[in-house]
């Protein structure tokens, strides 16, 4: 360990110490922006650069259940990422269904898929729905992790928010369809909560914070409707050059604000 990594390490455990585990977020969506341009910095390929940040993930949900943090959502690949070249998207693809299995192999999370998946090769769709498979009944029962109960990890892959709203709709009005409820019925109860009732977060409280790493400072459709009252903070490092006092000194920042929801 060099001085540079043990003046880190201290102030780390000094963020840590000082931070109020009673104002942590319960739900951090989490844009893992910045893997290409940390491989061209330092002179790696994109693959590279997706490994190195799909290798950081399980360091951040270790740092997440540290602090009693109980829903993680993951941006790991946008419905924009697939007008990439093949040769960038097949592997890229693959590292992610390998992180997904490492995740549900963990024994610690209970994963849980957020995207289309009909967008999605049947490989990377057997492995997301297996992995979900498998974990569903770690932390309990409930969709909504609770005190004590394995973090909620949402993968999400897939993913983009105008099309998570468009799928709500769609499953709503197909619901309703089904129980003969007509348009003008329909129209009358239709509401923001039965709305939320249909999205892929379900069950889940909203996110409290949403990071983005790599100094871009927009959402880019991410978590678009649920994240109408979370606080936002961008952090300037890319994605697998995030440490845990990047991530104490977010949780630092959010305990620090006022939430008035409009009040």
């Amino acid at each position: 360990m060099n001085f540079r990594d043990l003046v880190y390490r201290l102030y780390a455990r000094r963020v840590e110490g000082r931070l109020d585990h009673d104002q942590v977020p319960k739900h951090i969506g989490v844009i893992l922006d910045g893997n290409r341009r940390w491989a061209k910095a330092s002179g790696g390929s994109a693959v590279q650069g997706h490994q190195a940040g799909a290798d950081k993930i399980s360091e951040l949900l270790g740092w997440c259940s540290e602090t009693d943090v109980e829903v993680v959502t993951l941006w790991m690949l946008s419905t924009d990422n697939f007008d990439r070249p093949e040769h960038e998207l097949r592997p890229l693809l693959g590292i992610i269904e390998n992180t997904v299995r490492n995740l549900a192999s963990d024994g610690r999370w209970r994963v849980h898929h957020v995207g289309t998946l009909d967008l999605l090769p049947p490989e990377t769709q057997t492995v997301l729905k297996e992995a979900e498979e498998s974990t569903s009944g770690i932390g309990g029962t409930s969709q909504a992790a609770g005190p004590g109960g394995g973090i909620i990890v949402n993968v999400a892959v897939g993913y983009g928010g105008r099309q998570e709203i468009a799928d709500a709709v769609r499953s709503l009005l197909l619901e309703h369809s089904a129980k003969g409820t007509s348009f003008e019925e329909l129209a009358e109860v239709v509401s923001t909560d039965l709305i939320s009732e249909h999205l892929y977060t379900r069950g889940q409280p909203d996110p409290d914070l949403v990071i983005r790493t790599s100094g871009e400072q927009r959402l880019s459709g991410f978590m678009l409707w649920q994240s109408a009252h979370s606080e936002y903070y961008f952090c300037e490092v890319f994605w697998p050059a995030f440490r845990k006092v990047d991530f104490l000194r977010a949780l630092r920042d959010y305990a620090a604000r006022h939430r008035r929801y409009g009040a």
